[in-house]
C-alpha cells in the first residue's frame, strides 16, 4: 500500500480528525501554515507579480485556515462530519497530482482550477435582476448522468476536485431520482460549494448535508429583511434565518453571498451588518457579488457606482487584515485571485461555466459562448475540447496580456481586472471576433443594445480612474521601494 492509500485509510482519517479538533494541534498547525505559504508565495512570485499582492494572497490563506479553525470549535460539529470533511481534502489533494501534470505535459499550460454548472434554471423565487432569469416555470436542467459525467471528467482530465453549484436553485434539482446531495455522495473526493437562496434548507436537508461533510452551502441574502425581502420576496428572510439556524446545528460549515447593488452597497460591509452575520448567525465565509446588468431586468442603474466599488473595496481589505475574515468580492478581490479567473485561465487558477442547457461560457456572468456540452458529448468530444474553443483561447490571451504593463514591468492595474465588467470594448471585441453566440435572450438583447455597450465602456473607465492612484502607490510604489531596498542589501 501506497502512502497515498495509506492516508486515505479509516483509521488515519480518525487519527487527523481527532488531532485537528484539538485547538492546540490546529493553532500549530496554523503557524506551519503560515510560515509556509509565505515562503511558497513568495518563492513562486511571477515577476508580474508585485510583493503587496503575495500579501494579499497569504492574509486570505491565513483567513480560511481562521474561519476552519472556529468551524472545528462548534459545538454542534460532529466527528462523523469532521472526518468526512477531512478525508474529502485529502482525497482532493492527493488525487489531484496525476491529472494536472499529463494535462500541463499534452496541452502546455496549467488545467482549469475548478467548475461552476449550474444543473438547472428551475427557482422557487423569482428575484429582481436575476443574471439566470430563473423562476418556478423554468424547468430546464441537465440529466443527472450528463452532470456526474462533467464532474468525473474535471477529476480524470484536470486533476480538479472542486466544483461550485449555481442556479437556478440548486436545491430544487431532481433528475433520474436523483438530486444535488446525490450528486456530492457520488465524488466524495470533490468538495461542492453550493449558492442557494436557502428557503428549502430544512433540519432533514441540514442533517444530508452534515452526514456527507462535502459540501458547504453559501445562503443568499441583500442585506437586512427589508432588503432580501424586497428583491427575494415577502417571507424570504425569516426562511433563511431558519435555514442559518438549521445548518449551525448540524454542525455544517456554511457561509453568505452578497448581490451588491447600489442600493445597498453601504449596508453589507458595515460592522452592524458583517458581525450580525458572522457572529450571531454563525456563517464562517462571505462572498460578495456586484449586481452584474444581464438576465432578467438588466439595469445599469441599479450597478454600485464607480465610488460606491471602491468604498467597498477599502472595506473588504480592513474586514481582510484587520479582524482576519474570510470576505472577498469577486471583482474587488483580484489581487487575491491574481486577475480574472474565466475561460479556463492558463495557470492553474481559472474555471468555466456549465449552465442547464448544457453552454459553456468562460464565466458566470459572460454570458457569451461557442460550445455546448451535449454537442461535444454527442460527437465524442470530452471535457477538455471546450477549452479551445476561439473564445475561450482568446479570453486567456488577453489575460496573459494584461500581466505586462510595458510602462511599469508589472501586470496593469488588477483593482479592475474583468474584460467583461471593465474593459468592456475588448471584452465585445472579442465576442465579435469569434463569433461566440448569446447564451440567452437577455445576453442577445444586451449585445445589441448600444446603449448598454456605451454605459458599461463608461463604467469601466469611470472604475479604471478612481482606482488608478491606489494601484499606482499602493501596490507598485511599494514594489518598487522593496526594489530598492533589496537591491542595496
Amino acid at each position: 500500500m501506497n502512502l497515498e492509500a495509506i492516508l486515505l485509510t479509516k483509521p488515519v482519517v480518525k487519527i487527523t480528525s481527532s488531532l485537528l479538533r484539538s485547538n492546540k494541534i490546529r493553532k500549530l498547525g496554523a503557524t506551519i501554515i503560515d510560515k509556509t505559504a509565505d515562503k511558497r508565495l513568495l518563492n513562486s512570485k511571477p515577476d508580474y507579480q508585485p510583493v503587496k499582492m503575495i500579501m494579499d494572497q497569504k492574509q486570505i490563506v491565513n483567513n480560511m485556515v481562521g474561519s476552519f479553525d472556529r468551524w472545528a470549535d462548534s459545538k454542534n460539529l460532529s466527528k462523523t462530519t469532521f472526518e468526512r470533511f477531512i478525508k474529502s481534502f485529502v482525497s482532493m489533494y492527493i488525487n489531484a497530482k496525476s491529472p494536472r501534470q499529463e494535462f500541463k505535459s499534452k496541452y502546455g499550460f496549467s488545467s482549469p482550477g475548478f467548475l461552476t454548472i449550474s444543473p438547472t434554471k428551475l427557482c422557487n423565487l423569482k428575484c429582481k435582476g436575476c443574471y439566470a432569469s430563473s423562476a418556478s416555470s423554468e424547468n430546464v436542467s441537465l440529466s443527472f448522468d450528463v452532470v456526474n459525467r462533467i464532474i468525473q471528467e474535471e477529476k480524470d482530465l484536470w486533476g480538479s476536485h472542486f466544483v461550485v453549484i449555481s442556479g437556478g436553485e440548486p436545491f430544487m434539482y431532481i433528475s433520474q431520482g436523483k438530486d444535488i446531495l446525490d450528486l456530492a455522495e457520488l465524488h466524495p473526493d470533490t468538495f461542492f460549494l453550493v449558492y442557494t437562496n436557502g428557503t428549502l434548507i430544512t433540519k432533514e436537508i441540514a442533517s444530508r448535508i452534515a452526514a456527507l461533510g462535502n459540501v458547504t452551502p453559501a445562503v443568499s441574502v441583500e442585506g437586512y429583511e427589508a432588503e432580501t425581502d424586497e428583491r427575494r420576496g415577502d417571507g424570504v428572510y425569516s426562511k433563511i434565518l431558519q435555514s442559518f439556524e438549521n445548518l449551525k446545528n448540524a454542525g455544517v460549515i456554511f457561509g453568505l453571498s452578497v448581490t451588491a447593488t447600489k442600493d445597498n452597497a453601504e449596508i453589507i460591509l458595515s460592522p452592524e451588518f458583517v458581525n450580525l452575520y458572522m457572529k450571531k448567525y454563525g456563517v464562517q465565509y462571505m462572498w460578495i457579488f456586484q449586481y452584474m446588468p444581464i438576465g432578467r431586468g438588466q439595469d445599469l442603474e441599479l450597478m454600485v457606482t464607480p465610488e460606491q466599488r471602491f468604498d467597498m473595496l477599502n472595506k473588504t481589505r480592513k474586514w481582510m487584515y484587520d479582524e482576519g475574515l474570510f470576505i472577498a468580492d469577486f471583482w474587488n478581490s483580484a489581487t487575491l485571485s491574481k486577475g480574472c479567473i474565466s475561460a479556463g485561465r492558463h495557470d492553474g487558477g481559472g474555471y468555466i461555466y456549465i449552465d442547464w442547457n448544457g453552454n459553456v461560457m468562460p464565466c458566470v456572468f459572460n454570458p457569451y459562448t461557442s460550445d455546448n456540452i451535449l454537442d461535444v458529448y454527442n460527437s465524442g468530444g470530452n471535457l477538455n475540447d471546450v477549452l479551445f474553443s476561439p473564445l475561450m483561447k482568446r479570453i486567456r490571451e488577453w489575460q496573459k496580456d494584461y500581466l505586462t504593463d510595458p510602462e511599469t514591468g508589472f501586470c496593469k492595474n488588477m483593482l479592475t481586472p474583468c474584460p467583461i465588467r471593465d474593459h468592456h470594448k475588448s471584452m465585445r471585441e472579442i465576442i465579435d471576433e469569434t463569433n461566440a453566440q448569446p447564451a440567452d435572450k437577455a445576453a442577445e438583447i444586451a449585445l445589441n443594445d448600444k446603449s448598454y455597450y456605451v454605459g458599461m465602456c463608461r463604467y469601466g473607465e469611470a472604475i479604471g480612474s478612481i482606482t488608478k492612484n491606489k494601484w499606482e502607490t499602493e501596490f507598485l510604489e511599494i514594489e518598487k521601494k522593496t526594489t530598492v531596498e533589496n537591491a542595496v542589501s
